[in-house]
């Protein structure tokens, strides 16, 4: 850098010129007066992508002592480089791009921290560009990464993408999530209007049936090509993903933050909607009678009674995913836990499973991952009748796998080419051995669930109704939490607050004995009985 010092200096010029109408620049005899002309500094740069010569030049100062300051700053931050070329490039990028643009020599501080950051070292980074930065440095599980990805692609860079980075506000980040409220409303609209315009293009014959008449036909046929111009359905942003948009949208700045790009984070102070989780609601006999009838759920998160849960079972012996449903259906596992349960990891004798591995969807891809948190990797016990229903799927499972054995041999010898079954050691397969899909499970879960012509469940709220049957059974809400590998007991508190009836009653009678009472017989009049 000492060569590179001594390639620049400071002049005297000004802007008068000679008889040819040229400036005469350093040759100016006025020169020599104090308040004619300025001073200009010049300082030979680091050579950019082509092998060209660059200067910095600016003029415009007023003494010499402003002009020598001004000469310092810039080889203040030449001298940031040291010997490593790529920087000492992107620095001279840097001067000639603020001389070009007339903008002030940078601080020497903020290039430094941007220069150790990896990024561009001027102020131009938009928050667009420092999401696909931040995303590509991430080293998160791939589901976790693709959802970081999805907030980005569909929310993120569409709404703030366009900000410079370091003027991003509590204001541009509010105003962002107040939008994604009014295209909620916007689209809650658009859906209803669809809606209305569907039930329009349907005929309803008379009670002689037949069909529609020729006016009728034509009336439908312009209903329906106003249905076609209509947008589709499109799903809402909730509470909740507002939340985790949000989340995502804080790591981001987070890590600006730690690289020293900016020093505050405006996501943390926005106000959004608390997005609570749903809780969990019984199927009740009213609410099963309220949804035959309207076909509305009373919430989100809807949970079997013992009764159903056990119509469920009985309509799912049949199937060979039988033992996947009763495990959930009482000990709780997710369905990637349980499509990527090994046998080596279940232990009859001991009536433990320990859950070590998942399997994971992603855009119909599976993978095989660690399990969702620390927490969620644990021993939990099983019943005798678990355990019962697991010994009966090992025996049907061997056997699925001679049968399959047998077929393959015999197609080898017709010159098919079938391959033997797979032992991938997976408690539950496919027919072939080979890794279960866990869409596939919850397709089965749907076919049967409409056979027994149940109130209408997720395969997740399974787990859900393992958690009422653990109550049910005396558990407490840690034991909920350890049993569903909750990451904290409020969690368990927030979800499962729903009783059984039967439950319900008897803690009522327990607590109402609990106080003696002089006046046992408390007679009720007619009115009130």
């Amino acid at each position: 850098m000492a060569a590179t010092r001594r390639a620049g200096g400071i002049a005297k010029r000004c802007e008068c010129r000679g008889t040819d109408s040229k400036r005469l620049g350093t040759k100016c005899p006025q020169l020599s007066k104090r308040n004619h002309g300025n001073y200009e500094i010049h300082q030979e740069l680091p050579p950019g992508e082509k092998p060209t010569r660059r200067r910095f030049r600016r003029s415009g100062y007023g003494g010499v002592k402003e002009a020598e300051g001004a000469l310092d700053r810039i080889r203040a931050l030449l001298d940031l480089a040291g010997d490593d070329e790529d920087a000492a490039r992107r620095i001279g990028d840097l001067l000639m791009t603020v001389m070009a643009e007339r903008k002030p020599i940078p601080e020497l501080a903020e290039v430094q921290r941007r220069l150790g950051g990896g990024v561009p070292l001027d102020n131009a980074m938009t928050v667009g560009e420092w999401l696909d930065t931040w995303i590509e440095s991430k080293k998160t599980k791939r589901r976790t990464t693709n959802g970081y990805r999805s907030h980005i692609r569909v929310h993120l860079k569409p709404g703030l993408g366009r900000y410079r980075l370091d003027r991003l506000s509590v204001a541009h980040v509010q105003e962002f999530f107040d939008g994604i409220d009014e295209q909620n409303e916007a689209i809650a609209a658009q859906n209803a209007a669809r809606k209305e315009q569907e039930a329009r293009c349907r005929w309803r014959p008379g009670t002689k049936g037949g069909r529609p008449s020729r006016e009728v036909s034509e009336r439908l046929a312009a209903e329906r090509e106003k249905l076609a111009a209509m947008p589709p359905y499109r799903l809402i942003t909730g509470a909740a993903t507002k939340q985790r948009v949000r989340a995502t949208l804080r790591a981001a700045l987070n890590g600006a933050i730690r690289r020293q790009l900016i020093t505050f984070n405006p996501a943390q102070w926005v106000e959004l909607d608390s997005g609570k989780r749903p809780k969990a609601v019984l199927w009740a006999e009213q609410h099963v009678e309220h949804w035959r009838k309207t076909g509305e759920k009373p919430s989100a998160v809807m949970v079997w009674t013992p009764t159903q849960i056990g119509a469920f079972l009985d309509e799912a012996e049949t199937s060979r995913l039988y033992a996947f449903f009763h495990l959930i259906a009482f000990r709780g596992l997710r369905r990637g836990e349980g499509v990527g349960q090994d046998w080596v990891n279940v232990d009859l004798g001991r009536k433990a499973i320990t859950i070590a591995k998942e399997i994971i969807v992603d855009n119909w891809e599976v993978f095989e991952d660690d399990p969702k948190t620390d927490g969620s990797a644990a021993t939990i016990a099983l019943d005798s009748v678990n355990v019962a229903v697991l010994r009966e799927h090992r025996v049907r499972q061997l056997a699925e796998r001679d049968a399959w054995n047998e077929k393959a041999a015999k197609e080898r010898a017709e010159g098919k080419g079938t391959e033997d079954w797979t032992d991938s050691g997976k408690v539950f397969v496919e027919p072939d051995g080979t890794w279960l899909h866990p869409e596939k499970v919850s397709d089965e879960f749907r076919r049967i669930c409409q056979r027994a012509d149940l109130p209408p469940i997720n395969l997740r709220d399974l787990r859900h109704c393992a958690a009422t049957l653990i109550h049910a059974g005396g558990g407490d809400l840690h034991a909920i939490k350890e049993t569903l590998r909750h990451s904290g007991i409020q969690l368990a508190s927030d979800t499962y607050t729903s009783l059984l009836k039967e439950v319900d009653q008897e803690i009522a009678e327990k607590a109402a004995s609990l106080v003696p009472r002089a006046r046992r017989g408390c007679p009720v009049s007619d009115d009130l009985a």
